[in-house]
């Protein structure tokens, strides 16, 4: 028997934690409270929490009379007839400003020095004589229109035991994707065909709302035609459609390499780039997520440029800059710009070289030092073949 992992013939919990609640005390007429002298107090009406009854206490005047009125008290105290209560407290005057500048005296964040406060008989109190001083209050927006706001939150500490448990269920994971793709290849209920190519797709058009805000509006929205039953898609691959649909009934990033037949990873990842068009045009956020997260992972010197420009064309600002770092960096530079994707990159998006340069430059300027800044970023303009004085994509040389 494995001494670390010791066969016990029974096992128990005790859990100790906190019952929460909280009580809001409003005090309206504050001017007309000051002058009861000290130790006289406001009090709130009695709350319970966890059984207990408990009480606010504010003292306008403050609670001793040494202090000679210059702070206003706060204290929360048990009314309930009962003895020992160990508790944590949280006494917040409101902000009335609506900034959010509480003035908070918690004892949760504090409960690891000295542990819960106990309460040992009814009217035991926990709080603060100096609470705040009474001319800053007057001052401050705590005070609004001659108001105060005081939030208390008891925490009751109990301790829970948790017995041994004889038996557990495991509840399966969720089948609901493959039950709805199920649905889809086996064509019950389609309503909708769509025509790609030489293929044609049946889907439902309920499902297809419910995920794409372009089916719906196309469908169910108040230009939409919900009788039709057939779509022609242009400007997109079959496969491309047929691994969007796919996405759309079980919320996963579809098995591309099933659906092309290929094994190659760069015909992969030039699928999941038209994908993640696909899933812009449709607006299936999750989609273009995964497509983006998939895409920075697989990037090296060959796919770099065309992902680059794909995400220029569609605003993909996340991806954009990745792609931007990558390119830029020292190790990867030369060999983008020898790349087909470079050539496409500088005829199809001309306003990413100037984005580009400025990359190269700030990633130039944080891994040098200043007497070897110049020359290194003569260099990389003569690499780019432009200049890096203007912003005209159109100076840039090809090689």
């Amino acid at each position: 028997m494995s001494a670390s992992h010791p066969n016990h013939d029974s096992v128990s919990t005790t859990v100790m934690e906190t019952v929460n609640g909280s009580h809001q005390f409003t005090i309206k007429g504050y001017s007309l409270a000051k002058g009861m002298s000290p130790g006289r107090y406001i009090q709130s009406d009695v709350f319970s929490v966890n059984g207990y009854d408990w009480v606010i206490y504010f003292y306008p005047d403050g609670k001793n009379p040494e202090e000679n009125s210059t702070y206003v008290s706060l204290f929360i105290a048990l009314a309930s007839d009962s003895s020992d209560i160990r508790a944590l407290f949280e006494l917040t005057l409101m902000d009335q400003s609506g900034r959010g500048r509480h003035k908070v005296h918690s004892h949760f964040d504090r409960a690891l020095e000295g542990g819960p406060y106990t309460l040992k008989y009814k009217g035991s109190m926990w709080g603060y004589k100096r609470f705040l001083r009474r001319t800053a209050l007057e001052a401050s927006d705590y005070l609004k229109d001659d108001c105060l706001i005081i939030n208390c939150t008891v925490g009751v500490v109990r301790a829970r035991l948790e017995g041994p448990k004889q038996f557990g269920i495991v509840p399966p994971p969720s089948n609901m994707g493959q039950g709805l793709k199920d649905l889809l290849d086996s064509e019950l209920g389609c309503d909708i065909a769509f025509r790609v190519g030489d293929e044609t797709y049946k889907a439902h058009k309920l499902i297809l709302a419910a995920r794409s805000p372009v089916f719906r509006a196309q469908f169910y929205g108040p230009v939409g035609n919900n009788s039709v039953d057939r779509v022609v898609i242009e400007d997109m691959e079959p496969s491309i459609f047929k691994a969007m649909l796919s996405f759309i009934y079980t919320d996963v990033l579809p098995d591309v390499h099933e659906i092309t037949g290929s094994t190659s990873t760069a015909s992969f990842t030039n699928m999941i780039q038209h994908l993640l068009a696909a899933a812009d045009l449709y607006d299936l956020g999750r989609l273009k997520i995964l497509c983006e997260a998939f895409l920075c992972e697989e990037l090296n010197v060959d796919n770099v440029a065309t992902t680059l420009a794909l995400a220029d064309q569609h605003q993909f600002l996340q991806l954009k800059a990745f792609c931007l770092k990558f390119v830029a960096s020292p190790a990867n530079l030369r060999a983008v710009m020898k790349s087909e994707g470079f050539k496409h990159l500088n005829q199809s998006c001309p306003s990413v070289l100037p984005e580009l340069l400025n990359t190269v430059a700030a990633a130039d300027k944080s891994s040098t030092s200043s007497s070897g800044q110049s020359s290194k970023k003569r260099s990389v303009s003569s690499v780019l073949g432009c200049d890096t004085s203007t912003t005209n994509a159109r100076q840039v040389r090809r090689t």
